[in-house]
């Protein structure tokens, strides 16, 4: 016997095309480089995008160039976003944050053709281009000034095409886009995902006990574009035609918070760096902004403190954590209050929102210790494997390791993590973050949030710093709250209680700032550098 059912390509030009017929009078809204407002329709993106993908092909763009953007988030990466994938291109999306010489190994392991950048970024593509064999540099004309000689103006671009085309025939399993890990345990990694692979993440990211997202919402990212598919929020609001946001280069909260209010935005999607300095001004001036009733936070990137989540709480905006990396594109987790938690207090249900939560439909996933497999029970730990249809089996052009993949094809993610017994995953560290002292394991993750739980800490790393006796101590990094003072001592009668005593730092030092990386991380190589010549004696 044989299914009746018709085989038919999953493609994210299915997407597009739904965006264009069902969605064109809505809304999308982008904060320009001077401040102004941009404003432009679903429709006008659905046709510009299809002049990008035809003038990209006109220009000599074959199945499978990498075509690199370097890009704020706008309305014209948007485009990109759709219209390099529909012309048959690999979108590969350069992380501008990184350092020149950086983002020039990147473009240039993958071999990009093309690259469409703000004309804001030149400087900066100017100082890796010739690293690179990049042969068509595309400018985004952000500023209204003039495009320089010798770059393609980008609205020049998309005229040479005539909008008399149609798709080419696609794969669902075609690469469409890349992206590169943030690199802090070496030399970045390609990811590289298919039509397949995007269209699956994208219907269980807007599933009610997932993201959940709407036609409804409205939708800013301040995550970037260039960062992990930006948590897939793209190809999602493409398919339910919700009202997009872009914040532009514009991340403090003084921008934000604004835009927030005027546009209405019921979702918005960052890392804790940025929310951590948002609650800090709302606290300053409760009242000031009347954001949407329904708003709500997605926060991804690294643990977020319960304190962070708290502190939302008393504004009335609901945190919604998930777990991820640019290996699995990226959401395999999130974390709400579900059926089988029930109806709990206050503070179990934050408890539960901190961690990181349950897997979502198709994503398999395990703990696995020195011993095997680790059982569901809350105390055991282990390192997080996941497999599923959007989690990468390999790197592009790099031979398998078995640092990064099992024998059996589960990613290594080099979390480290116990699962509850309600199927709640809680990272306690990544594997080369966990300080062993005295034989003792103990999690900086754990410290790091109960440390920014202290009402006079805006911020705090943990690190392991060589000690003559006990191998390792913990030594922790402290950003204080403008204005308030806190002491070595004090803070340690604040984790008093909750963690043993041979737990609790020995250190604290006290800084201006916490170095991190591009995507908002705490940047620990750095910290470990830093104080590994530690004098315990003199500290003490």
């Amino acid at each position: 016997m044989r299914s009746t059912m018709m085989q038919v390509k999953l493609s994210l030009t299915h997407f597009l095309e739904r965006a264009g017929r069902m969605f064109g009078p809505v809304e999308i809204v982008s904060h320009m480089p001077d401040k102004s407002l941009h404003r432009t329709t679903y429709a006008d993106f659905h046709r510009r995008a299809r002049l990008l993908a035809e003038a990209l092909q006109k220009a000599g763009m074959r199945e499978g160039d990498r075509i690199a953007t370097l890009m704020w988030n706008h309305y014209a990466h948007y485009e990109a976003y759709f219209g390099i994938i529909a012309g048959g291109g690999v979108l590969h999306t350069l992380n501008l944050r990184l350092a020149p010489e950086e983002i020039g190994f990147i473009a240039n392991h993958a071999q990009d053709r093309f690259v469409i950048v703000d004309d804001v970024l030149l400087p900066l593509l100017e100082k890796f281009r010739g690293q690179t064999g990049i042969e068509k540099v595309i400018v985004v004309p952000l500023t209204g000034k003039p495009v320089p000689e010798g770059y393609i103006d980008y609205e020049a671009f998309l005229a040479t095409a005539s909008g008399d085309w149609d798709y080419p025939d696609m794969d669902e399993d075609d690469p469409i886009a890349m992206c590169y890990t943030s690199g802090t345990t070496g030399r970045p990694k390609g990811v590289v995902y298919s039509h397949r692979s995007q269209v699956l993440h994208t219907l269980v990211q807007c599933i009610p006990d997932s993201v959940g997202l709407s036609g409804r919402d409205v939708i800013l990212p301040v995550v970037p574009m260039f960062h992990a598919n930006a948590w897939g929020v793209p190809y999602a609001a493409c398919m339910l035609g919700a009202k997009m946001v872009f914040p532009g280069p514009h991340l403090h909260p003084d921008d934000l918070l604004p835009l927030l209010e005027r546009e209405k935005v019921t979702v918005s999607c960052g890392v804790p760096t940025i929310w951590l300095g948002m609650i800090q001004m709302l606290d300053r001036d409760p009242g000031r902004f009347r954001l949407h009733p329904n708003l709500r936070l997605t926060v991804g990137g690294s643990a977020v403190p319960e304190s962070l989540i708290r502190g939302f709480a008393r504004h009335g905006i609901d945190i919604l954590q998930g777990w991820g990396m640019t290996e699995t594109s990226p959401l395999a987790t999130i974390s709400q209050v579900n059926h089988l938690v029930g109806e709990v207090d206050d503070d179990t249900r934050f408890a539960t929102i901190a961690m990181q939560g349950y897997t979502l439909p198709l994503v398999d996933l395990r703990i696995v210790g020195d011993d095997g497999e680790q059982p569901w029970d809350g105390q055991a730990v282990g390192e997080i494997q996941v497999h599923g249809p959007w989690i990468t089996g390999s790197y592009h052009d790099l031979p398998q390791s078995e640092d990064s993949f099992t024998a059996d094809g589960w990613l290594r993610t080099g979390d480290v993590a116990a699962v509850t017994p309600q199927n709640y995953v809680k990272i306690t560290d990544r594997t080369k973050d966990l300080i062993k002292s005295g034989g003792e394991w103990i999690s900086s993750v754990d410290l790091e949030n109960a440390i920014m739980g202290h009402p006079a800490v805006a911020e705090a790393a943990v690190i392991a710093v060589p000690h003559p006796k006990w191998a390792e101590r913990p030594l922790a990094v402290v950003v204080l709250r403008e204005g308030m003072s806190a002491t070595p001592a004090q803070i340690r009668e604040f984790l008093a209680g909750r963690f043993a005593k041979w737990a609790i730092p020995d250190a604290f030092d006290f800084v201006a700032a916490i170095p991190r990386t591009s995507t908002g991380k705490f940047l620990k190589t750095a910290l470990r550098a830093k104080y590994k010549d530690w004098a315990w004696e003199a500290a003490s």
